[in-house]
């Protein structure tokens, strides 16, 4: 298991008081390592002081995300003590106010729950998508079987060093994260950050839809989380499987009512006494 996450539900309390992050505000990431675990442990341990730290904090918050991953990437390669050929993708939430920024480098993603429907707030960075093909072949990459250069799932991740070049550079194998950012409304009600391991055997639809019939029953986000491990497990995923679901409302989702039409039909006269005239 070389999984790694973090859930902070109250960033001003996090930080402190002298913090200057708009309130309220919450932090989220899962980290898929791979190679060991040097590389999570050390992205999920730093990430958020690289995004608060950043220059560009608080008045432009995406330069700063996206910022804050390169220089956890390179710090990462720094640590004499930690093996850097380990890597790890990155998918982070970051909430202040009712804005929502998602952050994803890797095969990571990210899930609204919008009354019943399923909202993808990440792509999945894999070589085989065509974007992501055109970016690695054009920087000199090659996709071996599904594989960035025969060895790696995913197009984008922080560390795995060995297969980086020089620092600054440019890589078939980048750091820097998609981000995709969203003002909250009353029909979001919840959001799920889940490591590949889920989204192998599991929609996004389908997995929104076991999460709110869960809170629907016991209204326990905790609960939901470990409900869909376990069902990815009984589908017989073959990787590690981490899950978070942040829900956006003290209240369970509301039932959704569907409207009842009733379809009325009228004959004509003439098109009465027609039909009795085939009678």
């Amino acid at each position: 298991m070389e999984d790694e996450h973090v859930c902070i539900d109250n960033l001003v309390e996090h930080l402190g008081a002298s913090s200057n992050f708009p309130a309220p505000g919450a932090f989220y990431g899962v980290f898929d390592g791979h190679g060991g675990t040097d590389a999570a442990s050390f992205v999920r341990r730093n990430i958020l002081r690289f995004i608060i730290e950043d220059s560009h904090f608080p008045i432009c918050v995406e330069k700063a995300i996206e910022s804050a991953f390169v220089k956890a990437d390179y710090a990462f390669a720094d640590d004499s003590e930690l093996d850097i050929s380990s890597g790890t993708t990155a998918l982070t939430a970051l909430i202040f106010g009712r804005t929502l920024i998602i952050a994803n480098a890797g095969d990571c993603r990210a899930v609204l729950g919008r009354r019943g429907r399923a909202i993808e707030m990440s792509k999945d960075h894999k070589p085989i998508c065509i974007s992501e093909k055109l970016r690695i072949e054009k920087l000199g990459g090659v996709i071996y079987d599904g594989y960035l250069n025969g060895q790696l799932s995913v197009a984008r991740a922080l560390g795995d060093w060995h297969m980086k070049g020089p620092r600054g550079s440019a890589c078939p194998l980048t750091a820097e994260p998609e981000l995709q950012e969203t003002n909250l409304s009353e029909e979001d009600e919840f959001l799920i950050l889940g490591c590949d391991g889920l989204w192998d055997v599991m929609s996004s639809q389908c997995a929104v839809t076991i999460v709110r019939k869960e809170l629907m029953l016991h209204n326990d986000a905790e609960r939901c989380s470990r409900e869909l491990v376990r069902e990815a497990l009984k589908r017989k995923t073959c990787d590690n499987v981490t899950v978070i679901v942040v829900c956006f409302s003290p209240d369970p989702p509301p039932r959704i009512e569907i409207p009842q039409f009733r379809v009325q039909r009228s004959i004509s006269p003439e098109g009465l006494n027609l039909i009795k005239g085939h009678m």
